[in-house]
């Protein structure tokens, strides 16, 4: 609609004028309410768009937001004031400019008392927004006009609908810019960060005081009023704002600098091993806010107020889930975790002041916890007393464990971990009787609670220790582990006769987290904990031999099942990337402690073991050894064997290092020396060894069908064993690892398990070779393991009618089967039978390619062969001399080659929408494992342990992995780079071969130099910012390789650059030049990430010094379509800027490249706004 163009500012001109304005007004109501009705929507949304893309059209938006009665029509006009500015903003005069932001700001003024508050609210946005976009162009003074007309509102007498407002509009202009809220503008992320360091250093305090003030100013008339007051919605906001200043992210200092984080005492921890359930953001200002928020009794002004009319409000139950009340807790909370530089240097006493008057004002929301929880369960709401939680996990977050339990003793004669302990057991003794209602308030004040544990325990379980804590602290801890204890075998109890009971049908992993806290609180009281989880096991280890037979034991084995996964995390840590040592608390208890057999954690683990070691009995293992029970055996046995058994560490006799307190140190060596040595190698280790290896059989064997068992016992216990090198050193001499390996390579029975088993499982047995005395037993071992694998194949390929035979389902599986088996092994190489597992792949090279001819109708089958193909060549290729590289290569080469002939990567379009999905779905798993191919095949240039070139065989990986491009790319269609992982994994290949290899794209042929420079352009656009970072820096490869190369009078990328003729001899443009093109129409004309703009103005710097003189052409080119003189001048200069200023030299090097993104950062402000409205 060219008739919305209106110009921008100034009255509204003759009755022509005014009869338009009402016109595009109507217009705009009609389609406004046609979209509330669903009358021709298409129609009505394209008329509402024609207004938010015409040129100029504010004056209609201002009419429109001035005097139509629709009010969703006003919001539409405020909306299309914002989407027309940030488009025009840099040909806008700075009058215009001004005149718009003053007219939101009059205007939400000006009707403060409106009803719409949805339209305000858009208006207050779009003054912040407009108000950001100027911010580097407006003076002090322009800026000090437009906040002073805020200052007035907050604080003169004009009602407190506009001192509302006042405040609504500084939450706009603070979200506006905070970089995790702002609203994108098109312009690169140092301009968001310019202005955020500006906001931050000259006017944030200054609008957290002007809330402040606004809050105490209306105070007094609410604690006073026995109504509900409009006074209350400002105080509301108010407080609103300071939660939202203090959530910002402080980052520099009043000169500009960023801050460097100095934490108080040792307290403020971020801890790797908490993963909070409950969010805990610090607030980190520096010393520049402490007189507005510490030294003025700001914190004391906000505890009084809550605490008034909490006093005054009691009555009301209703009123602790009021806003003002919600607000106010979250800022009391907030306060809690203020830490760092705002703090003076007084050795923490300022701060433990501060979190102590914050302590006593939280008290009354959480002490006496029996009342609290008496109150909640009789119908008050649970609101402040899961604020109260929150504001201790706070607290906590910010102080060591002994300045936390030392805040509360000041006031109380206990100690704030007393509180702690006593807060839980009501929460616990709350979920007792509740256990079946999930979601209770005890469920979010326990999690909250177990973070507060958490985030205090934890440097104690891992540095100090428990000597630390005082002896009530230890007696508390100690009784509320014990009743989460007995908390969590009642609901066990409880689920094994209820069917929808949920709360521990969970699987192991997704109670982890939990239950590591639970750890935690048991270590803090070990001496205590583990002989109480001693007895329980026992008791419930005699009621199941008791009452075999007679008693259903099913809630005894769901209480066992409880109890396992509990002691697992008590006992030992896991063992994800590393071998976990014995926890601390556990090191440095039990002193007295010297015999081995005498250890509590010895005889709790030995216990454990021997329960587990009856599900070999077949009675036994019927009567009492559920499938779910046997996973939490299995379970336990993988964490504990990974800390207890065979551990390899030496415990040194030598006593010279022991400092002053040496009896403590020695004792404690005797101690920690009597429980490791009991499972080690010279002692038990061996018989218990033999114990798990013969449990693990058991379940697979024994338990067909019960998957979940069988991974954990294939990917965690028997993974667990094979990563201790010391103990693969007997695992292999006992009978029953024997028994295993020859199940697997003569029996039948483990080809039951499925897919994933098969392949751990022969990972396993082939990671366990390293026990074998010497390497080429340890390949023989191999030999011996894999042999049926190869013989099969072999012989099955060798087979006259192979199509035929090779169709049978039962031959289908088998293979299917053996090729897991062979990724598998294929997985486990290392140097040491890295020779046989060579020749597994050379041996049944022939046979594969066979297979891959005859199953390629199967997609599942060539899925398989492709991934241990993949497998192989990644575990083997940075081993392989040169004639067994080019081996491998000619055989991959024939591969790729294969696939594609038989068009496997093609997906027919005539197949159903659900079909051709599930085709997709297997070409994209195909072609992803073929790139992954290609992938491996690059990393022999990156690490390579052969003795001699692969170039002397003539082999040359880059041509080599540049032909599998070739071979593969053709088959990849847009449609599958929609699959995110092939999408990334494709590019990132792409992007790594022209940025290692840049000199090889010259030299590929014409149709594969067409696949990979269309995929790169296609990349460019992609609306995935990773695709188009290394698309970026794969073209900042191509251009400064060619610079370098012409600037040293070699021929670089040759004729590629130069232009090629089409197949009518028509000339075209170099691969530069196009891409140069491609890349000013991205930055000036299309929507991006602002984080992309560094990584483009190091691609586009070289470009331009490739291509000088066609950036001269586009650069005229745009000069001469601009019309206007004005933007005209301005757009010249920028392009001279851009290549001119900041001392830009022609030199590729580090400085000219930092030089060049900030010119390009400068060019894109000053020009993107107004060239896309050309």
């Amino acid at each position: 609609m060219q008739g919305y163009s209106n110009g921008g500012g100034g009255g509204e001109g003759g009755p022509a004028d005014l009869a338009k304005l009402q016109s595009i007004m109507q217009s705009i109501e009609i389609a406004c309410s046609s979209i509330q009705m669903h009358v021709n929507p298409a129609a009505a949304e394209a008329t509402i768009l024609a207004l938010c893309q015409s040129p100029q059209p504010y004056k209609a938006c201002q009419f429109i937001l001035e005097n139509s009665q629709v009010t969703n029509a006003r919001f539409q006009a405020a909306a299309a004031i914002r989407d027309a500015a940030m488009r025009e903003w840099a040909f806008l005069t700075a009058d215009d400019r001004r005149g718009l932001i003053s007219f939101c700001l009059c205007f939400v003024m000006q009707h403060a008392c409106s009803p719409e508050g949805y339209v305000q609210a858009k208006v207050s946005s779009v003054a912040a927004q407009l108000i950001k976009r100027g911010w580097l162009d407006l003076s002090a003074s322009e800026k000090e006009a437009f906040f002073n007309q805020v200052n007035q509102a907050i604080y003169c007498n004009h009602g407190v609908d506009v001192q509302f407002i006042g405040i609504n509009f500084l939450e706009s202009l603070v979200s506006e810019f905070s970089p995790t809220t702002s609203s994108a503008m098109g312009l690169p992320r140092e301009f968001h960060e310019q202005c955020r360091m500006s906001l931050e250093q000259d006017y944030l305090k200054t609008f957290y005081c002007w809330a402040r003030d606004a809050a105490i100013s209306v105070t007094k008339v609410i604690i006073e009023s026995d109504a509900a007051v409009s006074e209350v919605k400002v105080c509301t906001a108010a407080l609103r704002l300071l939660l939202q200043i203090l959530n910002w992210d402080f980052r520099y200092n009043t000169s500009g600098t960023k801050m460097s984080i100095n934490v108080f005492s040792a307290g403020v921890r971020q801890d790797s091993a908490s993963a909070k359930r409950t969010e805990c953001i610090l607030v980190q200002p520096g010393p520049a806010w402490r007189d507005v928020l510490i030294s003025s009794g700001h914190v004391e002004w906000v505890l009084n107020l809550y605490a008034a009319l909490r006093e005054k409000f009691s009555y009301k139950g209703y009123w602790l889930d009021c806003p003002i009340a919600v607000s106010a807790r979250k800022l009391i909370v907030q306060f809690c975790s203020l830490t760092g530089t705002i703090f003076s240097s007084d050795n923490g006493q300022m701060q433990e002041h501060h979190l102590l008057q914050l302590l006593s004002g939280i008290l009354p929301w959480v002490d006496p916890p029996d009342v609290v929880a008496k109150a909640i369960e009789s119908g008050k709401s649970e609101s402040e007393m899961l604020d109260g939680c929150r504001a201790l996990l706070s607290i906590a977050t910010v102080t060591t464990p002994f300045i936390f339990d030392q805040l509360l003793k000041s006031i109380r004669p206990f100690g704030t971990l007393t509180l702690l302990s006593t807060l839980m057991c009501e929460v616990i003794k709350n979920l007792m009787l509740n256990s079946s209602e999930e979601g209770t308030w005890s469920w979010d004040a326990r999690d909250i609670l177990l973070d507060t544990w958490t985030t205090l325990l934890v440097s104690i379980d891992s540095k100090e220790g428990n000597a630390l804590l005082p002896s009530e602290v230890l007696n508390a801890t100690a009784s509320l582990f014990a009743l989460i204890v007995e908390c969590e075998l009642k609901v066990a109890s409880m689920s094994a006769m209820d069917d929808n009971f949920n709360y521990v049908q969970a699987s192991i992993s997704a109670m982890d987290e939990r239950l590591s806290s639970y750890a935690l609180i048991a270590r803090a009281a070990i001496d205590a904990t583990v002989p109480l989880l001693t007895r329980l096991f026992t008791e419930r280890f005699a009621r199941l031999h008791q009452g075999r037979g007679m008693i259903d034991p099913t809630e005894t084995l769901e209480e066992l099942y409880s109890l396992l996964l509990i002691t697992g995390h008590v006992l030992a840590d896991e063992g994800e990337g590393e071998t976990p040592l014995v926890p601390n608390a556990i090191q440095t208890c039990f002193l007295d402690t010297l015999e081995a057999d005498k250890h509590p954690v010895v005889i709790l683990s030995g216990s454990i073991i021997k329960f587990a070691e009856q599900c070999l009995d077949p009675e036994m293992r019927l009567s009492i050894f559920s499938p779910r029970l046997m996973e939490a055996i299995v379970w336990f046995l993988a964490r504990w064997s990974q800390t207890y058994l065979m551990p390899f560490e030496e415990i040194r006799d030598g006593y010279s290092n022991f400092g002053h307190d040496y009896e403590h140190q020695l004792q404690s060596l005797h101690s920690r020396k009597a429980l490791l040595s009991f499972f080690g190698e010279h002692n038990q280790g061996k018989l218990v060894l033999d114990i798990i290896v013969r449990v693990a059989i058991t379940t697979l064997v024994s338990y067909p069908g019960e998957k979940d068992l069988q991974e954990l016992t294939c990917n965690q216990l028997l993974h667990a064993l094979v990563q201790g090198k010391n103990i693969c050193l007997h695992l292999v001499a006992l009978d029953s690892w024997r028994e295993l390996a020859n199940a697997f390579a003569n029996g039948k029975t483990l080809f039951l398990l499925n897919s994933t088993n098969q392949r751990s499982l022969a990972q396993t047995l082939v990671l366990s070779a390293y026990g074998m005395r010497n390497a080429e037993a340890s390949n023989q071992y191999v030999r011996d393991l894999t042999n049926h694998i190869t013989t099969y194949l072999v012989e099955l390929s060798n087979k006259n009618n192979l199509k035929n035979v090779a169709q049978q389902p039962d031959v289908i599986l088998s293979v299917s089967c053996l090729l897991e088996r062979l990724r598998g092994a294929a997985n486990a190489t290392e140097p040491r039978t890295q020779k046989a597992l060579y020749e597994l792949g050379f041996s049944v090279m022939n046979p594969i390619l066979l297979l891959l001819e005859v199953y390629k109708h199967e997609s599942a089958v060539v899925y398989l062969l492709l991934k241990f193909i993949v497998d192989w060549v990644d575990g083997q290729i940075s081993y392989l001399e040169a004639q067994e590289t080019a081996v491998v290569v000619d055989f991959c080469m024939r591969l790729l080659q294969l696939y594609a002939s038989h068009n496997i990567g093609k997906v027919l379009m005539t197949l159903s929408s659900s079909l051709l999905n599930e085709a997709k779905t297997e070409k994209y798993k195909d072609l992803r494992a073929l790139l992954q191919l290609l992938s491996s095949l690059c990393s022999k240039d990156l690490v390579d342990f052969s003795s001699d070139s692969i170039e002397a065989q003539g082999t040359n990986i880059s041509k080599v992995v540049f032909f599998g491009l070739h071979i593969v790319t053709p088959l990849i269609s847009l449609d599958l780079l929609k699959y995110p992982k092939l999408c990334h994994d494709y590019f990132a290949l792409l992007s790594h071969m022209l940025e290692v290899y840049p000199e090889t794209v010259a030299q590929l042929n014409t149709e594969a130099l067409a696949h990979v420079l269309g995929t790169l352009d296609f990349g460019l656009h992609h609306q995935d910012s990773e695709v188009v970072d290394m698309c970026l820096r794969a073209l900042k490869a191509l251009a400064s390789f060619h610079y370098k190369e012409m600037s040293a009078s070699k021929v670089g990328l040759g004729a590629l650059a130069a232009g090629l003729k089409d197949s009518n001899g028509n000339p075209q443009e170099g691969i530069l030049s196009q891409f140069l093109r491609s890349l000013l129409q991205l930055l000036l004309f299309e929507d991006y990430s602002p984080d992309l703009v560094s990584t483009a103005a190091d691609a586009l710097f070289p470009l331009i010094l490739c291509e000088q003189g066609l950036y001269q052409r586009l650069g005229n080119e745009l000069i001469e379509r601009q019309v206007n003189p004005t933007l005209r001048s301005r757009l010249t200069n920028a392009l001279q800027s851009l290549t001119n200023s900041n001392q830009l030299s022609s030199t590729l090097d580090r400085v000219n490249y930092q030089r060049f993104r900030k010119n390009l950062n400068n060019f894109l402000i000053e020009v993107r706004g107004f060239l896309r409205t050309m």
